[in-house]
């Protein structure tokens, strides 16, 4: 009986070693500094919401999170970084949603493959887009906007940062399921777009809550709807554009941002990471300093933002196929 007992108990510890050491490693992580990349300069919204997650992330894994700024290409820069310098399970980054959905088909050479090349971890934080249109304009409510955009083709235009931005993409969206055709003019900035509207230049645009918010409270601008599937708790009384002027009750054009890794990272790692930002983001601290710059905490595992990545990319890759066949 003995030799029989010795052996099984000799297979039974062998077979633990791996589970063993996966675990030893993930204890003993991280042994070094932590660098975090940003595809935006220091002081812009992307940076200050990283600087947010990873000061308590660095409490919580008791070594130094540095966040390293590589601004450049609509954020796309900071990914190329994170990848060329990764490789150890000691580099990550931080990338709003353009970099990993639009801009490999908007860009000829992104120098990455989103499936291939990035590990999803978590998202942090949501922020919706407002439809907004000058105060004194006799436009009221979505439905409104959408019956004068159809009048005719360009009956209406509307300001955006840019082709090809999230406020060019979501406009082009909603004309396209309301069933309108606006006219498009880009700006160099939320500020000239806002200018452009209260000067009666352009009819409407849609930008971040909080570059209408000041405008609206003035009266000098309207906030017809916001894109979030849920009301926005920063301008709670704007109405969701879900379910409006032949919008499904499923739309939502959301602006994101979420924390990846580089592909090869040790599973266990980006498990424990997720662990700790979603136990961040529970903190009702960070929720107010988050929400005070216009995003809204969200969380979640790393296969939700896989489905999210996905998903999203095949929304947008429809629009953008839309606006190149015209």
């Amino acid at each position: 009986m003995t030799p029989i007992l010795s052996r099984r108990l000799v297979l039974a510890a062998s077979l633990a070693l791996p589970f063993a050491g996966a675990a030893a490693a993930q204890d003993s992580w991280p042994t070094k500094p932590v660098h975090v990349y940003v595809g935006f300069p220091a002081g812009s919204s992307p940076d200050l919401l990283a600087r947010i997650v990873a000061e308590p992330l660095a409490q919580r894994l008791g070594q130094p999170v540095v966040i390293e700024n590589r601004a450049g290409a609509g954020g796309v820069i900071g990914i190329q970084q994170m990848l060329a310098s990764g490789g150890d399970n000691h580099v990550f980054g931080t990338t709003i949603n353009g970099p990993v959905t639009t801009s490999p088909r908007l860009v000829d050479d992104v120098g990455y493959d989103v499936a291939a090349d990035i590990e999803p971890v978590a998202l942090i934080a949501t922020s919706p887009l407002v439809l907004a249109v000058a105060g004194d304009s006799g436009i009221e409510d979505l439905d409104g906007f959408a019956q004068e955009a159809g009048a005719e083709p360009e009956a209406l235009s509307y300001g955006s940062v840019g082709q090809g931005s999230g406020a060019h993409l979501t406009a082009e969206l909603f004309a396209s399921l309301a069933g309108v055709k606006m006219l498009h003019v880009p700006y160099a900035s939320y500020a000239e777009v806002t200018t452009a509207i209260i000067g009666g230049e352009i009819d409407s645009g849609f930008m971040a809550p909080s570059a209408a918010m000041e405008h609206a409270a003035a009266g000098n601008l309207k906030m017809l709807g916001v894109t979030s599937a849920e009301p926005f708790a920063q301008i709670a009384d704007v109405p969701v554009m879900a379910g409006h002027a032949g919008l499904p009750e499923d739309f939502r054009a959301e602006l994101w941002n979420a924390f990846i890794a580089p592909a090869g990272t040790d599973p266990e790692i980006i498990e424990r990471l997720n662990t700790e930002i979603n136990d961040i983001l529970s903190d009702e601290d960070v929720q107010k300093r988050l929400l005070d710059m216009g995003w809204q905490v969200s969380g979640g595992s790393a296969e939700e933002l896989s489905e999210r990545i996905e998903a999203d990319t095949a929304l947008w890759g429809e629009v953008i196929d839309r606006i190149e066949a015209n």
